[in-house]
């Protein structure tokens, strides 16, 4: 990323509402102060009303902070530059994800007691969030961006948040859940992050996984993990708006949105307890919710190795390419809004099917698991399809 000088004038370039535009942005700060008073919350709660002012609440202060975030970026010069790898035209904003990760946190702030697992992945959400931002500013190196993820997830980890996969039988049990662990926080924040070259996909994924774990907890009586996940969501929507839209985004989430929701994600499928009774009906439910990122990394990574593209850890984590989902939707002819509405529904689709994993038996846990497999090696044929089109327009140009 290129960074072009700062913007004449100083800190006149914070100026956000224009005169036209005064109205709108006071309506805003007016909605956001409205909901964050006490008496909102209580009048919301007591109608039922819990989860819905939670995202209204988190939609409102990211539709306010988010362009904060866009003018600051436009004032330091943080700007995404055009490049051939990238589907941008014009040098664009970064630091959205500072906006979104505001908007979350201070949702959870003024409204949640926090339990130890939710102050191990705020702690953890926090570094990843820092360190994506520094990166957006001065583009770190890839080892030190996989730093900072292994410090977010060992402080959450250190707060418990850990899974429960290895039976207690098992020798090093402990230990094992603790190296699944990092491993599930590594994938899942890098899944999102690699997932985040169209505008409005990683958002949009945020949104899809939110309302499916929020699902989940409300069948499993999680209403704690339920409400935070509401949370989540209404901060993700609120930022649509200046990104997926006619015309081109206004601004991008940058590494640190896409780390941070991805981060949260995984932070709430190891907080949640998805079934007291069938170990596979627990691992299944976070799983089906986020298939669609832990499919595309894995099955990029698997062609990457596969065909001589990355050899070394180094080259993996420094490794940028346009191959993966959204790029071999495109190469097939959709438009980048196509591209990701098509993966939305997909999303979609598999969240659904872990909707009926509640109280299912083993062979029907196991039958829609090739379900689920069947959809993503359809994706799989896509991909396949998209790929040799790129390369055959590749060798013509």
């Amino acid at each position: 990323m290129t960074r072009p000088a700062s913007t004449p004038g100083g800190i006149t370039a914070l100026a956000l509402p224009r005169a036209a535009n005064g109205w709108l942005w006071a309506a805003r700060l007016g909605l956001a102060a409205a909901l964050l008073a006490p008496a909102t919350s209580r009048w919301m709660a007591t109608r039922g009303l819990t989860w819905a002012y939670l995202a209204a609440l988190a939609f409102t202060l990211a539709l306010v902070v988010v362009p904060l975030a866009r003018a600051v970026a436009r004032w330091r010069g943080v700007l995404d530059q055009p490049a051939a790898r990238k589907v941008h035209a014009v040098a664009t904003p970064l630091l959205g994800g500072a906006g979104v990760y505001a908007a979350f946190a201070t949702t959870v702030l003024v409204n949640f007691a926090f339990s130890l697992q939710l102050k191990g992945v705020a702690v953890g959400a926090t570094i990843v969030v820092l360190v994506g931002i520094l990166d957006d500013v001065v583009d770190l190196p890839a080892r030190v961006k996989l730093v900072g993820q292994l410090a977010g997830a060992a402080a959450a980890i250190a707060y418990g948040v850990v899974l429960n996969v290895i039976p207690t039988v098992v020798p090093g049990a402990p230990w094992l859940n603790v190296v699944l662990t990092l491993f599930w926080f590594l994938t899942v924040t890098n899944a999102l992050q690699f997932l985040d070259g169209m505008d409005g996909l990683a958002a949009g994924l945020g949104i899809i996984a939110g309302l499916f774990f929020s699902l989940a907890a409300l069948q499993t009586g999680q209403t704690y993990l339920m409400f935070l996940s509401a949370a989540l969501v209404g901060a993700c929507l609120g930022f649509l708006p200046y990104n997926f839209r006619p015309g081109g985004a206004s601004i991008f989430l940058g590494d640190s949105g896409a780390s941070f929701i991805g981060f949260t994600l995984a932070g709430l499928a190891v907080m949640g307890e998805w079934s007291a009774q069938d170990p596979l009906v627990a691992l299944l439910t976070p799983v089906l919710i986020l298939a669609v990122p832990l499919f595309d990394i894995a099955f990029v990574g698997v062609v990457r190795v596969v065909q001589g593209t990355v050899r070394t850890l180094h080259e993996w984590l420094a490794y940028t390419g346009k191959d993966h989902l959204h790029h071999r939707f495109a190469a097939l002819g959709l438009t980048n809004t196509q591209s990701v509405l098509l993966i939305l529904f997909i999303a979609a689709t598999l969240g659904l099917s872990a909707m009926l994993l509640k109280d299912a038996p083993r062979h029907e846990a196991a039958l829609l698991l090739v379900q689920a497999g069947c959809v993503l090696a359809i994706i799989a044929i896509l991909e396949g399809l998209g790929r040799g089109r790129q390369g055959r327009g590749e060798q013509r140009r």
